[in-house]
C-alpha cells in the first residue's frame, strides 16, 4: 500500500490561503489533487493539515469534495504525516505539500518506481545536482523509517520538515535519488510560495488547461519557450 499525504495549511506567512485560491475555477489544492488521480502507482491520497481554526475552511472544502482529512500539529508536521499513516496504514508514504499545482504524475511514480526498485528507506527527485523544478518535489519513504524518524527527531527541523532527519546526519537511512534529464533545474520556479508564483500558475493553468486538462511538464516546457513575458515571470527562472 502507497499512501500519499499531501501537507497543506491556511497560515503561508508569503501568501496566506494560497491553497484555496482558484486556479480555472477551482482551488489550488483541488488542481493538484486531480493532477495526481493520474498517478497509476498511488493507492490512497489524505491531506494532512492541522488542528488550527485557520484551517477549519481547508479541511470543511476537502471534506466536500470526498477528499481524506488528518489533522494535528501545525508545528510538528512529522508528527502530524505519523498521524495520518497510523489513520490510514500503509507500506510506503509518498510526501507532497499542496503548494506545486504543476506537479507531475509521472515524476511522482518515477520516484516510486525507483524506491521500490531500489530497496530504500528515503528516496526522492531532489538530488544536489540533475534536481526536478522547485513545485514537482516527490519524497517517498517506507513506514517503518518515518515512525523511527518520529521517534528520534530532537529538533525544530525534523519535526517541521518531516523528513530532514532521513537525510541529513549519519542514521544509517538507505537513500535513493531520482535525477532529472535536464543538469540545472533545481533553480526553476514552479512551486507557489508567493503572489508571483502564484500569478505564473494561473497564466499557465489558463494557456494550457482548457484545451488539455492533463497537460504535462513537456507541455508547459513548450509554453514557456514560447511566452518570454512567462519564462522569466517575476524575475524568476521558470524555464
Amino acid at each position: 500500500m502507497i499512501l500519499a499525504i499531501l501537507q497543506a495549511r491556511m497560515s503561508s506567512s508569503r501568501l496566506p490561503g494560497k491553497v484555496l485560491k482558484p486556479l480555472c475555477g477551482r482551488p489550488m489544492v483541488l488542481r493538484q489533487i486531480e493532477r495526481l488521480s493520474r498517478c497509476r502507482r498511488l493507492d490512497r491520497l489524505v491531506v494532512a493539515t492541522s488542528t488550527e481554526t485557520s484551517d477549519d475552511p481547508l479541511a470543511a472544502a476537502m471534506t466536500a469534495e470526498g477528499v481524506a482529512v488528518h489533522r494535528g500539529p501545525l508545528d510538528n508536521v512529522l508528527a502530524r504525516f505519523v498521524g495520518a499513516l497510523d489513520a490510514h496504514p500503509a507500506d510506503h508514504v509518498v510526501r507532497l505539500t499542496a503548494d506545486c499545482p504543476l506537479t507531475d504524475p509521472v515524476g511522482v511514480d518515477d520516484t516510486i518506481a525507483l524506491h521500490l526498485e531500489s530497496g530504500a528507506d528515503y528516496t526522492s527527485n531532489t538530488p544536489d545536482t540533475f534536481a526536478f523544478p522547485k513545485g514537482l518535489d516527490v519524497e517517498v519513504v517506507t513506514a517503518p523509517a518515518l515512525r523511527r524518524a518520529a521517534a528520534e527527531a530532537t529538533t525544530a527541523e525534523e519535526r517541521e520538515h518531516v523528513t530532514w532527519g532521513l537525510y541529513n546526519g549519519d542514521h544509517g537511512y538507505k537513500t535513493a535519488w531520482l535525477k532529472s534529464a535536464h543538469a540545472d533545474d533545481g533553480d526553476i520556479r514552479w512551486t507557489v510560495d508567493t503572489p508571483d508564483d502564484y500569478a505564473f500558475a494561473v497564466a499557465v493553468y489558463e494557456a494550457l488547461y482548457p484545451g488539455n486538462p492533463a497537460f504535462t511538464s513537456a507541455d508547459i516546457r513548450a509554453l514557456l519557450a514560447a511566452r518570454p513575458d512567462l519564462a522569466q515571470f517575476g524575475g524568476h527562472r521558470r524555464l
